[in-house]
């Protein structure tokens, strides 16, 4: 059975590239339709600035461990969606990382997951949507999109092993869409929870669809024939 959605999984892997590729000036546009100035956008930059100051009075192995943590359950968590079994999980003891393994010859998910899922705020958005609307809890959603962004962008570098692994052409065009994507669906969520998330897919193709006729019509001018 996972060599079976492994197969169709890589099946799409440039389709997806290219798709999140052109989606780039739909997902930079579609922050013009945030509106900044409400007061739940107000507590999650406080959050994200609370983050900031943590980050900084945090001690070092304290955060290196915690951002490996994200990574290898952002690795076991899509194993496990693709129906491989975890063998084995653990952090290095000397903050060089950590490692985890699974049965299976694995899809490209499962090795670039920790580059753009958001494991700890996604769990947070779960537990939030239980929770009474209150502008604390909008807080504390910019705490853990800060330390998404903090995890995502020290772990993208020349030396990161997983990398080469997709390949770095695959990086290039898939990583930067797929991380404002995922910005961009926090943020919305952060206005109208589940509601809001679904929403901003379809402004995202709206957009995508808008930025295409343009194009053609562009194109047409240059070359009417």
């Amino acid at each position: 059975m996972s060599e079976l959605i492994d197969k169709i999984i890589d099946y799409f892997k440039w389709p997806i590239a290219i798709y999140m590729f052109i989606s780039l000036p739909s997902l930079l546009k579609s922050f013009e339709f945030f509106n900044w100035t409400t007061f739940k956008f107000i507590a999650l930059f406080i959050g994200l600035v609370c983050f900031i100051f943590v980050k900084i009075s945090m001690d070092p192995s304290m955060r290196v461990n915690m951002q490996v943590l994200a990574h290898e359950l952002s690795h076991s968590i899509f194993a496990l969606l693709t129906f491989h079994k975890v063998k084995h999980l653990h952090i290095n003891a000397d903050d060089t990382g950590g490692e985890m393994g699974f049965t299976g010859r694995g899809n490209f998910l499962i090795v670039i997951a920790p580059y753009f899922f958001p494991f700890f705020a996604l769990i947070y958005m779960v537990v939030m949507s239980f929770l009474p609307d209150h502008y604390m809890y909008n807080g504390l959603l910019g705490f853990f999109l800060g330390y998404h962004l903090d995890t995502v962008l020290s772990q993208i570098h020349p030396k990161q092993t997983d990398l080469p692994k997709v390949g770095y052409l695959f990086c290039f065009l898939f990583l930067p869409g797929i991380n404002l994507f995922v910005i961009g669906s926090i943020l919305a969520f952060n206005s109208r929870g589940w509601g809001g998330m679904a929403d901003y897919i379809l402004l995202i193709n709206r957009l995508n669809f808008e930025f295409i006729h343009q194009a053609l019509e562009y194109i047409k001018t240059i070359n009417p024939f």
